[in-house]
């Protein structure tokens, strides 16, 4: 660990914010537009096994489409009204007309308590980016002027843990993988794929558990500017 640290990447859902708000009130917003534009339909009463079905059939159909969940939830809107039989044309525009409601709440998100200040502080010495598998752009949120990169994986086709990702992200960022430190909330997704990918990871997990593979674990945010520190001094000794 004897390269400099040049970036510190972050996971959002559920690493800088608590995601469920965000997305219940997108799902609501979706059902919303769709019932006001098919009242008849029942659409927000289909029961939860034959939506299931019908995302397994557009995932059977198009698998790529795992690493695009945007497009995938709105092939999936477009597959649920046309098996209610609305015609193909008319299901193509309403689905794009509802994930564009389900994506104007997906931005307001519920920050964890110590986010702004821990990514004030850290900013101010080190470049920043988010690396997510999620659909939300950080840049539209209240702390996207803190990052200097961000990185979605729906962009590439490719989702954590697989390297290739992380890879990506490192490669427009100018850095090598040894000069990085990736935060994540998920241990197979953040923790596996940034070690995988060559870079240095802290487990973000509030209940404290351990992993044989991060480099340290924090519970809170507000742990990371001193566990980051430490790992700093192991690059200079």
């Amino acid at each position: 660990m004897n390269a400099p640290l040049r970036l510190i990447t972050f996971d959002l859902d559920d690493t800088l914010w608590d995601v469920r708000p965000a997305l219940q009130a997108a799902e609501r917003a979706q059902w919303l537009f769709l019932r006001g534009r098919f009242p008849s339909l029942g659409l927000d009463t289909t029961p939860r096994d034959q939506l299931d079905a019908i995302r397994r059939s557009v995932l059977e159909k198009e698998p790529k489409l795992a690493h695009h969940i945007s497009l995938f939830r709105e092939q999936f809107i477009d597959a649920l009204l046309q098996s209610k039989g609305v015609a193909s044309d008319e299901s193509a525009v309403a689905a794009s007309e509802a994930f564009a409601a389900f994506l104007s709440h997906r931005h307001s998100v519920a920050l964890f308590e110590d986010a702004v200040p821990v990514l004030q502080a850290l900013s101010q010495r080190y470049r920043i980016g988010a690396i997510t598998n999620g659909n939300a752009d950080v840049h539209k949120t209240t702390i996207g002027h803190f990052f200097d990169y961000a990185w979605r994986a729906e962009e590439f086709g490719i989702s954590k843990p697989d390297p290739a990702l992380f890879h990506h992200a490192f490669t427009e960022a100018g850095v090598t993988a040894s000069e990085v430190i990736h935060v994540g909330d998920c241990h197979q997704n953040d923790v596996g794929g940034a070690v995988a990918a060559g870079a240095t990871a802290i487990w973000f997990n509030p209940e404290g558990r351990r992993s044989e593979i991060a480099a340290s674990v924090v519970t809170t945010l507000a742990e990371l500017p001193n566990a980051i520190a430490q790992l700093e001094g192991l690059r200079v000794e």
